[in-house]
């Protein structure tokens, strides 16, 4: 297993236990992982992962039990950490989402995230329409009112940020905590669009007015409407990345 890189070499001189240090370790084998590059019944050593990124043994240690605790891999006595099996692993971690997404399998990824948002994001936006707070209505139609202007502007950092918290902020105001537990997920998303170059230099008109269709629904209390265009939102991110 070969994931070192010139900058973890340069590091490698302060131990190997920087916080910097143990996330490019946690990225690349995470990537590894996500990717197939190290298939499910392969085996790792904390001896390897020390020697192949001149860290101490502490964070190799450290490194592991992240990877367990999305069960990607598992520890056994006189067996080592073996690498699960896919169907095991917590999918919707947003560590894991985002390495998926910067994997050769990304394609699949999308179109599963994608079908996963269709069949909630609509429902959260019709729980908004019910549920959120005066201040929350009000933010929501702020941030359409931004997404319209740093879109049109082409300012591609700024919308990403306001599109983050514009679907973070429908999550959590619409009153389910399963939903809102997938406001990482959704990020993780929106962000690889974005650093992928996926993302059209400025955002269709139609995706545009969809989110502002969405915030001055959920502003009225029309869970209906709310539903609706929320799906018109999804639709045209399912036609943008050829998801059929």
């Amino acid at each position: 297993m070969s994931t070192a890189t010139p900058q973890d070499a340069e590091t490698a001189d302060d131990g190997g236990a920087s916080p910097a240090m143990h996330e490019r370790v946690l990225e690349a084998v995470g990537i590894a992982i996500a990717s197939g590059s190290l298939p499910p019944g392969s085996r790792l050593t904390l001896d390897l992962l020390q020697q192949e990124y001149g860290i101490s043994r502490t964070v190799a240690r450290d490194t592991m039990k992240v990877l367990e605790s999305m069960n990607l891999v598992y520890s056994r006595r006189r067996v080592g950490i073996v690498v699960q099996e896919r169907a095991l692993w917590n999918v919707y971690d947003p560590k894991l989402v985002r390495w998926r997404l910067a994997s050769d399998n990304s394609a699949e990824q999308y179109s599963s995230l994608t079908e996963l948002r269709i069949a909630v994001e609509p429902i959260a936006a019709a729980g908004a329409a019910r549920r959120a707070s005066a201040a929350e209505r009000a933010k929501l139609l702020s941030l359409a009112g931004d997404l319209r202007r740093l879109g049109e502007a082409g300012d591609l950092e700024g919308f990403l940020a306001a599109d983050i918290e514009f679907h973070r902020l429908l999550l959590h105001s619409c009153g389910n905590e399963m939903f809102t537990a997938l406001e990482g997920m959704v990020a993780e998303v929106l962000t690889s669009r974005t650093k992928q170059g996926l993302m059209p230099f400025k955002p269709r008109n139609e995706a545009l007015k969809a989110h502002e269709d969405v915030a001055a629904a959920v502003a009225g209390g029309d869970a209906v409407t709310a539903e609706s265009a929320m799906h018109h939102i999804l639709d045209e991110v399912r036609n943008a990345m050829g998801l059929h």
